[in-house]
């Protein structure tokens, strides 16, 4: 019923969001591994070790000469090898400091839902005594979202100009297994661009 709740909720902001100006698409790669939160980054930087990719749609509440706040709406898919195949879906809201038209820093913190399917098979033992195949649809998770990052514009008086952006990520997947690892924390990396859109509004 949470998941339900959290899912409509999300749909609610896709619609609202859809009417504010500057907004923007992005596309990343994500390189995630499981650890303590905020560790791991020089591992992340030199090896694969959770591959995955990310889709964004992003918008500004506020908008001043240095400052941002804004809101993003992600859909990603990464692969905890031998774990599981992870799709999140999570909304962030964050605050930018550009400090120059070129370099700007962020943070941001949110929340979502992340649907995981197992990668290994999930075998159930019969009353014929045979094992059948046990994976199901998945399972449906909340997530936790911490981030924070830097972006590069390639050229800013361009009509639409594209920003480079590398943003360090703790996740929080809850509950994963409730016996003995009821949060499991991903640390990700992820390397992007970003669009703006035309906004519609004047």
């Amino acid at each position: 019923m949470k998941i339900t709740i959290c899912l409509w909720m999300l749909l609610l902001i896709v619609i609202y969001a859809s009417a504010q100006r500057n907004k923007q698409i992005s596309l990343a790669f994500i390189n995630a591994g499981t650890s303590k939160p905020f560790s791991q980054f020089g591992n992340l930087v030199s090896d694969i070790h959770q591959p995955g990719i990310e889709l964004g749609y992003a918008f500004n509440w506020k908008t001043k000469h240095k400052h941002d706040w804004f809101q993003e709406i992600k859909l990603s898919y990464f692969y905890h090898r031998f774990v599981q195949h992870a799709i999140p879906l999570y909304t962030d809201f964050g605050y930018r400091y550009k400090f120059s038209k070129r370099w700007s820093a962020q943070a941001a913190i949110g929340a979502g839902y992340m649907h995981s399917l197992p990668a290994t098979a999930q075998l159930t033992l019969q009353s014929n005594g045979e094992y059948k195949n046990g994976k199901g649809i998945g399972r449906m998770q909340a997530l936790g979202v911490l981030n924070v990052g830097t972006s590069y514009t390639l050229n800013p008086s361009a009509n639409k100009f594209a920003k480079i952006f590398i943003t360090w990520q703790q996740m929080l997947q809850m509950p994963f297994i409730n016996a003995y690892v009821p949060l499991l924390p991903y640390n990700s990396l992820l390397l992007g661009v970003s669009l703006p859109l035309k906004s519609t509004n004047k």
